[in-house]
């Protein structure tokens, strides 16, 4: 390990050493695929230099866009970086290569991570002196030894922890989750607040990656602010099954989302409600759902191109003061990619980068992430209109990442589009088949990494864009 140096004159000490980031970087920019060798839990941060930072993310988004990093095209991609103004950046660059000496990038990372844990560390203990001698009037010492406690736990609970878990306290966690569901008898997770989908995967686990996709006007975005409003519902009422859930809307507004609550819940139809279409028995029936819905922890974020870093921010930041256990994010192709920085090409690569992150940030922070997508047009061309696997936009890794897709599909959507002209026999037995499926749909489990496939039939109301159980469910 590298020796801190003493400052001049002093006995404090130095807690970095640009050499070592500057021999990452060399080696990186020496052999890109090198990035594969850094631990994910390594964060840019970390770098003491800003300048030493913004070059190692401006290597990932090369190396992530399929260009080869090196000091020319790096040199062109921080061109016109405040940062490097008036510096010769591609002799910086060159010299980076030069003097890259020969450890592993695993010890690189390691040196600058202790470095910088070291430094938040002085911070804290510096913090902690100056209260000692400026809070007398505010504070008393045990109120003092409780911060300094708790800001150590919170910098080793997020830079230390986590990674090594003896096979006891997992083999504990599987068996009283078992043991939940035997109680439960059907859900383990989070509830979706339908009877079948709880059955087939035991309710939403932590660390989940759930795919949920359809073509338009499927019902996706209503399946899944159902499935919102029944978690919430369940933890409203006091229901382990239940828990608070954000809701990221990429597409609709929060007034919008709300507006479709409103009406499954009172069944007054949407175009109603938006265009004042209603009766004081509507409104007395709005100010009894208002009421009871004042304390419901369900809470809708807008941010449009939202990327993967902003959502798990916003999540960290809700988890300290409310009970968070569900995301849904709607959808998936209205994303943007944290590493991207020019306009990229190849939008397979962006959309299986943004599934991977989402499936760290589910892993990282222990809840189930239900995240919208899209359909290829292929589904429309085929006689079976039931979406496969194959069928998922921009594909890539969408599939490899997931724990669990679930398709949506009603076969009265498509079966309304070829009525036959009226007052003949076709038209006769094609009224008579639409009745027999106007009201029904299938969620198609079509991978489920810990448990069953299958087909769940579900009620559908289009008038009030709501899903149900089945009355046999």
């Amino acid at each position: 390990m590298l020796q801190c140096t003493n400052m001049p004159n002093t006995k404090e000490q130095i807690l970095y050493n640009l050499d070592v980031e500057h021999a990452l970087l060399g080696a990186l920019l020496l052999d890109n695929t090198l990035l594969d060798d850094i631990p994910e839990s390594f964060d840019p941060n970390y770098f003491m230099s800003s300048t030493n930072k913004t070059i190692y993310l401006a290597i990932k988004s090369l190396s992530n866009r399929n260009i080869i990093a090196d000091p020319i095209t790096l040199s062109s991609e921080l061109n016109n970086n405040e940062q490097f103004k008036n510096i010769d950046l591609k002799q910086v660059l060159i010299s980076l290569v030069n003097n890259a000496i020969g450890l592993s990038v695993a010890d690189y990372t390691e040196i600058i991570t202790d470095f910088y844990l070291r430094r938040e560390i002085n911070k804290i203990c510096l913090n902690t002196i100056n209260e000692c001698y400026q809070s007398f009037n505010d504070t008393v010492a045990v109120d003092i030894v409780d911060n300094a406690e708790q800001q150590l736990y919170n910098l080793s609970n997020k830079h230390l922890g986590g990674k090594l878990v003896p096979f006891h306290n997992a083999l504990y966690t599987v068996i009283k989750a078992s043991k939940e569901g035997l109680n439960n008898r059907i859900v383990s997770g989070i509830t979706s607040g339908f009877n079948l989908i709880d059955k087939c995967l035991g309710g939403f686990n932590k660390s989940d990656l759930i795919i949920l996709a359809g073509r338009p006007s499927m019902g996706k975005t209503a399946l899944a602010v159902n499935i919102a409003f029944n978690a919430s519902r369940a933890k409203l009422y006091g229901r382990k099954e239940g828990t608070g859930v954000i809701f990221f809307s990429l597409e609709m507004s929060a007034e919008q989302l709300a507006t479709r609550l409103l009406s499954s819940a009172t069944c007054v139809p949407a175009w109603d409600i938006k265009k004042g279409n209603i009766n004081q028995s509507n409104i007395e029936l709005f100010s009894k759902f208002y009421k009871e819905m004042e304390n419901i922890e369900l809470y809708i974020e807008e941010t449009p191109n939202i990327t993967s870093q902003q959502i798990k921010h916003k999540i960290r930041k809700m988890q300290l003061h409310n009970d968070i256990g569900l995301i849904i994010i709607d959808y998936l192709q209205l994303m943007s990619n944290d590493m991207r920085t020019k306009k990229d090409d190849n939008r397979v690569q962006e959309i299986s980068a943004i599934t991977r992150q989402l499936k760290n940030i589910a892993r990282e922070l222990d809840i189930p992430i239900i995240v919208l997508s899209q359909l290829s047009r292929a589904v429309e061309q085929r006689d079976d209109k039931r979406p496969q696997l194959a069928d998922l936009r921009d594909s890539g890794s969408i599939e490899q990442d997931a724990d669990i897709v679930m398709f949506v599909y009603r076969e009265a959507y498509y079966k309304a589009r070829q009525e036959p002209k009226l007052d003949t026999p076709e038209h006769e037995k094609w009224t008579q088949e639409m009745e027999q499926i106007r009201d029904k749909a299938e969620i198609i489990v079509a991978k489920h990494r810990n448990g069953p496939i299958a087909t769940i039939p579900l009620f559908f109301d289009s008038n009030l864009t709501k899903f149900g159980n089945l009355p046999s469910n």
